[in-house]
C-alpha cells in the first residue's frame, strides 16, 4: 500500500484512528549516519513499490536537547524515496519527548528534492533502497537506538 501526502495529512489530522505500521511493530533501527544528529532508518516499516520506497526514520539529538524547557530524544520521520531518480521527499515530522511520547505529526509540504551525495538524505536513501540488509547493529527498541546516538554524537 503506498501512502500519499492527503493520506498522510489524514492520519496526522486523526481522521484515521487505527495504529500506524511503526506503531504495530517491533522496529529494527540502523543508524544510517552522525552529524548535527544520529540518524536511524526503521527497515521493519520499509514499504517497496516499483522503484519506490516509503520508510520511517528516527533523528536522534545530541545529550541535554530541550524546547522550552522540555527534554527531547528527537523525532521520527516519514519519507518516500525513488531509488531509480534518486530523490527524497520528507513527508512529516513528529518530535519525541524523552521518555518516549511522541508529539503531533506536521506535514512537510516540500516537494521532493534529489539527494545529494553526503547528506543525509542520501544516507537513509542507501538503506531504504538496498535490496540486502545492512551488515550493522540493529536496534529493537528507541530507548537503545537513543543512547546509541548519543554515544556516537559524543565521539
Amino acid at each position: 500500500m503506498r501512502l500519499t501526502k492527503s493520506a498522510l495529512l489524514a492520519l496526522a489530522a486523526g481522521l484515521v484512528a487505527e495504529p500506524t505500521l511503526a506503531q504495530s511493530r517491533e522496529p529494527h533501527l540502523v543508524m544510517s549516519g552522525v552529524g548535527r544528529f544520529a540518524v536511524f532508518v526503521d527497515l521493519s516499516t520499509r514499504e517497496a513499490t516499483d522503484q519506490q520506497v516509503r520508510i520511517r526514520t528516527l533523528q536522534v539529538a545530541e545529550p541535554g536537547f530541550q524546547v522550552e524547557g522540555q527534554p527531547y530524544w528527537g523525532g521520527w520521520s516519514w519519507w518516500m524515496f525513488d531509488c531509480a531518480e534518486r530523490t527524497a521527499d520528507r513527508l512529516d515530522f513528529a518530535s519525541i519527548l524523552e521518555g518516549g511520547i511522541e508529539g503531533p505529526v506536521v506535514a512537510d509540504p516540500q516537494p521532493a528534492f534529489p539527494a545529494s551525495p553526503g547528506g543525509d538524505a542520501a544516507e537513509v536513501l542507501g538503506l531504504a533502497c538496498a535490496t540486502e540488509a545492512p551488515d550493522t547493529p540493529v536496534f529493537t527498541s528507541v530507548e537503545d537506538a537513543v543512547a546509541e546516538g548519543r554515544r556516537q554524537m559524543l565521539l
